[in-house]
């Protein structure tokens, strides 16, 4: 137990935040159980706190949904996607890539100052197999209101909340982007700067890092294709080789082990450049659309906390006109008034925002040394590899102006 407890902690993922927690955990030993479409990983989770145990599908959602559902403010971690086509689900690479993901989602739950100390999380790291972790998912088809569905079903509708859009903006709609989110035709909308310039940062860092990930992801394909293209012409040159002289002949077949050299080296920055760039890139775009799953639910809050406001406004000059009047209804008003007082609905759209204040300073935080550290694994990797490219082109020039001489 103990190597296999060490081997685990050695392959912990670079973006896995620092051990400043009393939990250490790490995810490894993938292992694929069921055939076809059934078929999906399982995994084995290793904590220094409580008992190993096997990782299966529905222990996963269920953390998530609960941690979800009961720390409305905070930016619960996105798990990470899977892959829609079924040749790559159970690719050694694809695996891996999860794999490290999931190091990651958990590792940033167990090192939240609130979530670590969730009974959820507890549960998820005690409970053994037989414990019904079953996802809220079914639960959620029942019910209505677009607040009370999955997180994922909620970022169709965010493509459309875009800051400063106007009602003649939306093509087809009749409303503005506003009424979607508060279910209302003349929504109450919360006025505060702060918090615009919050939605506008979001949405912004969202297009911007999108961005950045599909090009991260044209280069990686491209190192891929060069590299291929480089194994085909190395074959080539080999080829070619054996047909010419022994002079010209050797030089064709050390370009083409070059070639081939170069292409392994091609493939393994490519390999690279998803794991260490593209990959984490990609982890922060679905961080942010987690951010927008909380603005939305800021936007439930304060319709709640407004709607309240106003139904106790009107009870109140409704109690007013009734003493006005020394109405036999007097005392049915006034208990009608104390029970719709509530401050329970005050108090959650306040904990709300001051989750989301603090949320976003280590949010903010967190990005930029994960960033920090992407980016430069990205710009070592490519100054490393165009040394070796020009190195080992540079090393062929004597041999090549050699045969040049002799011929």
């Amino acid at each position: 137990m103990e190597q296999q407890r060490s081997t685990s902690e050695s392959s912990q993922s670079p973006r896995s935040p620092p051990s400043q927690r009393y939990l250490s955990v790490s995810v490894s030993d993938p292992v694929k159980l069921g055939n076809g479409v059934q078929g999906y990983i399982s995994y084995r989770v290793i904590t220094k706190a409580y008992s190993d145990f096997v990782w299966l599908r529905d222990r996963l959602f269920w953390l998530r949904d609960r941690l979800f559902d009961k720390y409305k403010g905070i930016f619960v971690p996105p798990l990470p996607e899977k892959s829609a086509v079924e040749k790559f689900r159970f690719s050694a690479e694809f695996i891996e890539m999860r794999r490290q993901a999931l190091d990651v989602f958990v590792n940033r739950i167990a090192s939240h100052n609130e979530l670590q100390q969730s009974e959820d999380l507890r549960t998820f790291l005690q409970a053994d197999e037989e414990f019904p972790f079953q996802s809220m998912e079914r639960l959620r088809s029942q019910e209505t209101g677009i607040f009370k569905k999955n997180p994922a079903d909620l970022m169709q509708m965010f493509k459309l909340i875009e800051p400063g859009l106007r009602r003649e903006d939306l093509i087809g709609c009749t409303v503005k982007v506003s009424d979607v989110v508060l279910g209302k035709e003349k929504p109450l909308e919360e006025s505060n700067p702060e918090y615009e310039k919050l939605k506008h940062y979001v949405f912004e860092l969202e297009n911007h890092l999108t961005e950045a990930q599909k090009h991260a992801y044209r280069l990686l394909k491209r190192h891929g294709e060069l590299g291929q293209s480089l194994s085909g012409f190395g074959k080539a040159a080999k080829l070619l080789g054996a047909c010419e002289g022994q002079a010209l002949g050797k030089a064709f077949d050390e370009l083409g082990a070059k070639s081939e050299t170069l292409s392994i080296k091609l493939q393994k920055e490519a390999h690279q450049l998803l794991m260490n760039f593209e990959e984490p890139v990609k982890d922060y775009v679905r961080a942010v659309q987690s951010i927008k799953v909380t603005i939305g639910e800021r936007a439930n809050a304060f319709r709640h906390q407004s709607e309240l406001a106003e139904t106790m406004k009107l009870k109140e000059i409704n109690l007013d006109k009734l003493m006005l009047t020394r109405s036999d209804r007097v005392g049915e008003a006034e208990q009608e008034y104390k029970e719709a007082k509530s401050e329970e609905v005050t108090r959650r759209f306040e904990t709300i925002v001051r989750r989301m204040n603090e949320e976003i300073v280590r949010f903010q935080e967190q990005k930029t040394q994960d960033m920090r550290i992407a980016f430069h694994e990205f710009a070592k990797g490519q100054a490393r590899l165009a040394k070796s490219i020009a190195d080992a082109w540079r090393s062929l020039l004597p041999k090549l102006e050699a045969c040049s001489d002799t011929s």
